[in-house]
């Protein structure tokens, strides 16, 4: 849901690109329902594992995995954990309940970013 929350509200300060510790290999059904009654798109939505080239490139990292970060990843300069519960096999409303919350997360970020310096 975050990627696709970023592409759209964030585009210009946020190159978003999701991956997983433990991906399931597809899209919730769930997941494409909330996003598309919020107005967001899936489309390019996949559920892949995160590649030691992409750890590479990113220049920050949102950890929503709910495992401590420093277990999991090598640069915790770049790691930034949101606490974001896990809505699988969730009703509606609580799909909708984490949407809501990574809206906020993703534009706070969004926010952070546009006022830093450009470099």
């Amino acid at each position: 849901m975050a990627e696709a929350v970023a592409r759209q509200d964030a585009a210009d300060v946020i190159q978003a690109a999701s991956a997983g510790l433990f991906p399931l290999g597809h899209i919730e059904r769930m997941t494409i329902h909330t996003l598309a009654c919020n107005g967001y798109s899936s489309k390019g939505l996949t559920s892949k594992a995160i590649t030691e080239k992409a750890w590479a490139s990113a220049k920050l990292v949102v950890n929503m995995s709910g495992r401590q970060s420093d277990l999991v990843f090598p640069d915790q300069i770049k790691v930034e954990d949101w606490q974001v519960q896990d809505p699988y096999g969730a009703d509606e409303a609580v799909y909708q309940k984490i949407l809501d919350d990574i809206v906020e997360r993703v534009n706070a970020l969004a926010d952070r970013l546009r006022e830093q310096p450009s470099t």
